[in-house]
């Protein structure tokens, strides 16, 4: 056999296919998509803690919302004496024959007298008390109002909204624990503050009158002993009902089904 010419190498038996050549593009693709995912990140860093938090609700809040009402046996609230009017008893009867309160502490705000009610789930009271409310006479809020400053809030704009709300227990803007009744609108329960002594709140919750107790921002402002040992442990960590009446509306307007229910009593009169 003759030999190979000195000037020729051999290249060796191929142990397999030779290599694909590397596309540098589908390179370039990975390094595009992982530059994008890191400016998404560092975006999204930057610009969630300029959006308000919003409370979400867990599973245990589904089904607190007024839904159709189950049928009723006429029962009556329990309020041990505790001087009411006839429209804070029509809406209390109404909550514990219903059922409406869904086996929660509810509490029942009567605006033109103001005054607080707060109720254990049976319906049987377990306290009351006077409190302050929105300065301006009103059952709605204005919309959009628990965005702005508190400075921007006109003096017409400063009411109590009237209706059912599902209440629960939070924080405000500066930390402090409070119950929330509408955070949309920023309107909540609190301990009565006194960093303005002009306004004299103290001095308000304590009158016999009602007409000196609207001096809040749309607030419930409470002695802070019945928040501290009444509201508090009745929200704590859990929800509530909170039952505003109206002042400008009819009753009948705002809680129907419990105008409704003291029609058929025969405690108030029809239309």
């Amino acid at each position: 056999m003759a030999a190979s010419p000195p000037d020729v190498q051999q290249r060796p038996a191929a142990e397999g296919p030779a290599p694909a050549p590397v596309d540098t593009r589908h390179s370039d693709i990975l390094d595009g998509i992982k530059q994008g995912v890191l400016w998404g990140a560092a975006i999204a860093v930057l610009v969630l803690p300029l959006f308000r938090p919003h409370p979400v609700a867990p599973p245990a809040a589904v089904g607190l919302q007024a839904t159709a009402p189950p049928p009723m046996t006429p029962r009556t609230a329990d309020f041990g004496g505790e001087p009411a009017s006839n429209e804070a008893r029509e809406v209390a009867n109404w909550v514990v024959s219903s059922g409406d309160n869904r086996k929660l502490f509810f509490v029942i705000l009567d605006k033109i007298n103001t005054k607080v009610f707060v109720f254990e789930p049976s319906g049987k009271l377990r306290s009351a008390t006077p409190v302050l409310i929105g300065a301006a006479r009103g059952d709605d809020s204005v919309d959009g109002i628990g965005g702005r400053p508190i400075a921007q809030v006109q003096p017409q704009e400063r009411t109590t909204p009237a209706g059912r709300f599902v209440a629960e227990p939070g924080r405000n803007a500066t930390g402090e624990d409070v119950v929330w009744v509408d955070y949309d609108a920023a309107v909540s329960m609190h301990r009565v503050r006194t960093l303005e002594p002009k306004e004299r709140r103290l001095e308000r919750l304590a009158s016999p009158t009602t007409e000196d107790n609207r001096i809040s921002y749309g607030c419930i402002n409470m002695p802070v002993e019945f928040y501290e040992n009444v509201l508090k442990p009745a929200f704590n960590a859990s929800y509530g009902v909170v039952y505003v009446l109206p002042e400008v509306k009819p009753l009948a307007e705002v809680f129907p089904a419990a105008h409704e229910l003291a029609v058929k009593q025969g405690t108030v009169p029809a239309g």
